[in-house]
């Protein structure tokens, strides 16, 4: 009995944690459609520019999607302060950008990094969708 207890108290859990997780996802991707920020049109145009200027993968590809994608929805979430708080983005923003360097190293190698380093643009531009990852 003690045993069937158990066993049902940990699936409940794991039950949970997934919805959470789900439920969170949800929170951000709204987030970003209020502000008019689509993650997934700026992923796919993002891969389109760093998939042959860093000669990604097919095993690469997906996890660098995933990284991006999860950075531009963290971007999102913040992006209302820029305009309220500047300060405040600066310093979100640049603990953002150093998870996805991060995250980016691990899937990356290092000539590969560098090589996304240097992909950063002098100044924002609407122009380049990269300066979305840069700034």
């Amino acid at each position: 009995m003690k045993k069937l207890l158990i066993l049902s108290a940990l699936v409940l859990g794991l039950n949970l944690s997934s919805n959470a997780q789900s439920i969170l996802n949800k929170v951000g991707t709204a987030a970003a459609a209020a502000t008019g920020f689509d993650a997934n049109s700026l992923t796919s145009s993002i891969l389109g520019k760093l998939t042959p200027a860093l000669s990604l993968t097919p095993a690469q590809k997906p996890t660098v999607t995933t990284i991006v994608k999860d950075f531009l929805v963290q971007k999102a979430t913040i992006m209302a302060t820029q305009k309220t708080d500047p300060a405040a983005y600066t310093s979100k923003f640049g603990k953002l950008y150093a998870g996805l360097k991060s995250k980016l190293g691990t899937a990356l190698t290092v000539a590969q990094l560098a090589k996304f380093t240097s992909l950063k643009p002098a100044a924002p531009s609407a122009s380049n969708v990269l300066s979305q990852l840069f700034f």
